[in-house]
């Protein structure tokens, strides 16, 4: 492998270093390498950077533990996923905080067309689990891609569904790829890696630290295009993934529980506020991506607009002509823009009658 991959890795390394500081020093540094050339004085002077977080850099001996990871790396046929690199998820690339360096062992493909997450309570019932089995049968023609987090409960239940049904799913794990937790999944883990694999921000020899999991979630709510919540109590972990999603302005679906059970109360409570869509089935689902398959005539489309446009607007506006329709994330990932500005000039386009939005967040030309 390139030995640019080792000051990738070694980035993600740097104590104190997160991950949006490290996409700032990138940016304005360069490059990666760059990063670690780089004079003192001059770091300190990078917006959000300052003495304490320029002393990070240059004090930084991570190259040793970066060498380490990379020989892991190799050995295990493991895919390195650098967020400048054209592998990397591009939905994750809209996530501010989205991880700089991930870890993928198995071989799917993280950009798919129809990726989901579906989490929920490590205690699930006999109606959760027949919620999430039959929610990933009745997905099974459109080929989705399952994402969940490996744990107990809803978490493997999704997975295992997800090969009964011959669908790829991916494992996103609080831990280094040197080992399964919890172990007792490691079977279907395995199978997993057939047809989907295991994905992860942390390098080997990362122990499952209570901490680390609320951090993978991110990338659990920041991979797909929605998170589907299955039975939650009122504190569980799938709460936070929910609402890491709406700070990422995905979609976020739960199933309805009855009143009174503890397990369902977190799904009740999502709902309730507003902080999640309620669905009943499948189809619910499908209809508020929009993912249906609707036939339509092609017109002709108009090829000049009789208004003003500003730069950025006529940028979006030429993305949609050259598509029938768009999810914002395809669209930003196009646009090479972020999704809070993508988002304001899809508002005023829509306000000048010139775009439309369909459910799902996704856009066409009116």
């Amino acid at each position: 492998m390139s030995d640019k991959l080792v000051y990738k890795i070694a980035l993600s390394l740097i104590p104190n270093i997160g991950d949006v500081l490290a996409k700032r020093l990138v940016a304005y540094c360069g490059s990666v390498e760059a990063v670690f050339k780089e004079k003192k004085s001059t770091l300190e002077k990078i917006p959000g950077i300052g003495s304490f977080y320029a002393t990070a850099v240059i004090k930084q001996n991570v190259f040793n533990r970066a060498e380490e990871e990379l020989k892991f790396i190799e050995k295990n046929k493991i895919q390195p996923l650098f967020y400048l690199d054209s592998n990397y998820p591009k939905r994750l690339l809209q996530c501010e905080d989205g991880p700089i360096m991930m870890y993928l062992k198995g071989g799917t493909n993280l950009n798919a067309e129809k990726i989901i997450s579906i989490v929920g309570t490590r205690e699930s019932t006999d109606y959760g689990n027949g919620i999430c089995n039959q929610l990933v049968e009745d997905l099974s023609s459109l080929n989705v891609l399952i994402v969940s987090g490996l744990a107990y409960g809803i978490d493997i239940c999704a997975h295992k569904a997800a090969l009964k049904n011959n669908l790829p799913t991916i494992g996103v794990v609080a831990h280094g790829l040197d080992k399964i937790y919890p172990a007792i999944h490691k079977s279907t883990a395995d199978k997993m890696l057939e047809n989907g694999g295991l994905l992860t921000d942390f390098p080997s020899n990362t122990k499952p630290n209570a901490e680390n999991f609320p951090r993978r979630n991110r990338i659990v709510a920041g991979i797909a295009d929605a998170t589907i919540v299955i039975e939650s109590k009122k504190g569980g972990g799938s709460l936070i993934t929910a609402d890491i999603a709406n700070s990422y302005s995905r979609d976020v679906f739960a199933f309805p529980g009855r009143v009174g059970d503890s397990t369902s109360e977190g799904c009740n409570n999502l709902i309730k506020q507003n902080k999640a869509a309620l669905i009943q089935s499948a189809a619910d689902v499908i209809y508020l991506l929009g993912w249906e398959q609707i036939k339509t005539k092609k017109g002709n489309v108009q090829k000049q607009l009789f208004i003003e446009l500003k730069p950025e607007e006529e940028l979006i506006i030429n993305v949609l002509k050259e598509k029938e329709s768009i999810n914002i994330d395809d669209l930003c990932f196009s646009a090479k823009m972020p999704m809070s500005k993508v988002s304001s000039l899809l508002l005023n386009l829509e306000f000048s009658g010139l775009v439309k939005s369909l459910p799902g967040k996704v856009y066409k030309l009116n």
